[in-house]
């Protein structure tokens, strides 16, 4: 059974790249910005389902340009779609331009998280409703993930993913 309402899931945060958080090139280390944004997508993920969330999976980053030192850096996590307990929660991550304060998309990430109660079981969770073209297009893309994820890890059998069946037929 379903949640009855969600919250809305946006979570938005900002902050500054320094020295401690640079590789020798002088560019985040990888490993800081997925910490980040596995943070900020807890937080849209916690504030949908209204429970404990835990990361199951890092399903894709892709990492466009570098985050130079002193960037101020944006990432912003959404709900993109959710099942029973588990949601696809999509990242963007922006750094801005001092000067002009134009923001560059840098990065993006889908992780997926499944809400647990008290107790450590999972918990049902409220249904995603799309509005703008932007979710609409992750929430119909989420499924098909989420398939592909299934089928790779052996839990479903190529011939049930129906939705990327539907892609070569």
């Amino acid at each position: 059974m379903k949640a009855k309402t969600a919250k809305k899931s946006l979570s938005i945060s900002t902050d500054l790249v320094l020295p401690s958080d640079t590789n020798a090139l002088n560019g985040m280390f990888g490993g800081e910005l997925l910490s980040r944004m596995d943070r900020v997508c807890c937080i849209a993920a916690q504030r949908h389902s209204g429970e404990i969330t835990v990361t199951v999976s890092v399903n894709h980053v892709v990492f466009s340009k570098i985050v130079p030192l002193g960037s101020t850096v944006t990432i912003e996590a959404k709900v993109s779609r959710a099942f029973n307990s588990s949601m696809e929660v999509y990242a963007d991550v922006w750094i801005e331009d001092r000067a002009s304060r134009a923001k560059t998309k840098v990065n993006e990430g889908i992780y997926t998280f499944v809400a647990v109660g008290n107790d450590g079981n999972s918990v049902p969770v409220p249904e995603v409703i799309p509005e703008t073209d932007l979710e609409k297009e992750r929430f119909e893309g989420a499924l098909r993930r989420r398939q592909l994820s299934l089928v790779l890890s052996g839990r479903l059998k190529p011939e049930e993913a129906t939705e990327l069946r539907a892609l070569f037929e």
